[in-house]
């Protein structure tokens, strides 16, 4: 990147979004911790440092900068390709169906699945929301989806688990900054591990479940994310086990289990052929996060 003369010749907003695009086509950059290809990035990285509406580009593309907006946008551009980070631990941080998180680089940057699921408050499968009245997010990292759920379920009392005593700081925060301490509670567990005798409406896991192989082919930006929240053994579900071996004793009679397993569904179903998963729709498709219910867990 050849920043003098990137600062010397580009004036507008629409001049930076095409030097960044180049960049990071040129760097060879991968995506995927909030968008999926090179302009989206740009776009969002732009708008966020100008301190502009992250909604509203086309009014700005033709507006002329100051030096120190110039010199902020190469700095931002600059470590993405060098620095090859997450534009999440950039900016600090992450949006989920519409809804802003901090994140650093304590946990993994939210990306689930689940989230589109609880914004529709998991209906079919929950006739009434306010019916939920306990649920439990197993690998809550930033704790996203266990304030999406309190959201979703205006009655619930949420428990977020997660064995990262640093993951767990970057929850707090973000459960205090949305004001539900009162109803959301942080528990340092290694999975249901301090959970004896607690039973919930509702258990939804986002743990981790890269298997082996493509943890030794992540792309460098995936390096800086928390190794623990990624990989889960030689098939990427180690951690899956666990959860359906001992998620029956910690739900009530009609409660339900939701887990998001990435590309694992063969492998899942290979694994457990008498368990009658229901795969649950969402905007990537019908493989990633399954349903059980609790009648139908392994005792």
């Amino acid at each position: 990147m050849s920043d003098p003369a990137a600062r010397n010749e580009l004036l507008t907003v629409r001049d930076y979004l095409r030097y960044a695009v180049s960049c990071f086509n040129a760097a060879g950059l991968s995506f995927g911790h909030g968008s999926d290809n090179a302009w989206d990035e740009a776009v969002y990285l732009t708008l966020h440092t100008l301190t502009l509406p992250l909604d509203r580009l086309e009014p700005f593309l033709d507006a002329r900068l100051l030096p120190l907006e110039r010199d902020a946008l190469l700095a931002i551009y600059r470590r993405r390709c060098e620095d090859r980070l997450p534009a999440a631990y950039l900016t600090r941080e992450a949006w989920l169906v519409g809804h802003r998180f901090y994140i650093d680089e304590r946990v993994i940057v939210p990306r689930s699945f689940i989230a589109e699921l609880l914004e529709e408050h998991l209906t079919p499968w929950v006739n009434d929301p306010w019916s939920i009245q306990s649920a439990l997010d197993l690998c809550t990292g930033s704790g996203c989806l266990a304030i999406l759920a309190a959201l979703a379920f205006p009655e619930a009392r949420v428990d977020a688990v997660d064995l990262s005593p640093e993951a767990i700081s970057v929850a707090q925060r973000n459960i205090a900054d949305y004001g539900l301490n009162d109803r959301v509670d942080i528990i340092q567990s290694d999975a249901f591990g301090k959970l004896q005798g607690r039973r919930y409406d509702l258990i939804i896991a986002n743990p981790p479940y890269v298997n082996a192989a493509a943890v030794a082919a992540l792309p460098p930006e995936y390096l800086h994310e928390p190794a623990m929240a990624l990989g889960s053994g030689e098939d990427g579900l180690d951690f899956t086990r666990i959860i359906l071996r001992e998620a029956k004793r910690h739900l009530t009679e009609d409660g339900l289990l939701v887990v998001e397993i990435g590309h694992n569904r063969g492998a899942l179903e290979a694994a457990y052929p008498a368990l009658p998963f229901t795969w649950l729709n969402t905007a990537a498709g019908d493989e990633f996060v399954f349903l059980l219910n609790a009648a139908d867990l392994p005792d």
